[in-house]
């Protein structure tokens, strides 16, 4: 009964990787209606691509980490 809550958990804590493959994708798809907008700033509108990448990342791999918890430590 234990091993089959701990799996469900796990799995729901997977789900949060769904969401952050749909925002990073967010992401670079208002970069590029940005940049064919307004060319000249595609310089700075990379870098806040990328730092918006990154915080999007690191939402997943917290989740990633919740469920290798969930899965192998308790």
């Amino acid at each position: 009964m234990l091993e089959g809550a701990k799996l469900i958990g796990a799995g729901a804590a997977t789900i949060a990787l769904a969401g952050a493959a749909v925002g990073i994708g967010n992401v670079f798809s208002s970069l590029i209606h940005s940049v064919a907008r307004n060319p000249s700033l595609a310089k700075q509108l990379f870098g806040y691509a990328i730092l918006g990448f990154a915080l999007t990342e690191a939402i997943a791999l917290f989740a990633l980490m919740m469920a290798f918890l969930i899965s192998f430590v308790f």
